[in-house]
């Protein structure tokens, strides 16, 4: 698909992040998943995620676009922002995922924000809105993903547990 920018972060995220010594575009990412459908976050901030994933590669046997694909986009979106509300001292875990597809898309590219509808000490829920090239609504999804302490973090309780 060509050579993608780094994703674009506030600066007080980098600085709330800075001692983490993780990479955050690596961390903030949809994995081996993501790579294969070339899923890119453009910018993430917990109020705005933005990112967008090809429709050639991931398809239906009718030549639309996945289903599947545009959960896999909305996921990644919704969990992206849930991660950089909770903090480096927190993960999220997706325990809920509907989506709404409303129009089919053959070529191009598709492009999903999320934004939060509710963040809060151990739940967030982001309404992630995927469109086409021209700005028409293709899917609606909504995300609601569980805050845990994160367990690789030696401040966590989990890890201060006798």
């Amino acid at each position: 698909m060509g050579e993608q920018s780094r994703t674009t972060f506030p600066q007080e995220i980098l600085d709330q992040w800075a001692g983490s010594g993780l990479d955050l575009t690596t961390l903030f990412s949809a994995g081996h998943l993501g790579e294969r459908m070339s899923v890119h976050v453009v910018e993430a901030s917990p109020e705005r995620v933005v990112g967008t994933m090809p429709v050639e590669g991931n398809t239906q046997p009718y030549g639309l676009l996945h289903g599947g694909a545009s959960a896999v986009l909305a996921e990644t979106l919704g969990s992206v922002g849930a991660m950089l509300h909770g903090g480096p001292g927190r993960i999220a875990v997706g325990v809920d995922l509907n989506c709404t597809h409303h129009r089919g898309v053959r070529s191009g590219l598709v492009t999903g924000t999320a934004t939060p509808v509710h963040r809060g000490r151990t739940t967030a829920t982001y309404e992630i809105v995927i469109t086409d090239e021209q700005d028409k609504r293709v899917c609606s999804a909504r995300l609601t993903c569980l805050l845990r302490d994160n367990p690789d973090n030696p401040g966590s309780p989990e890890n201060n547990a006798a």
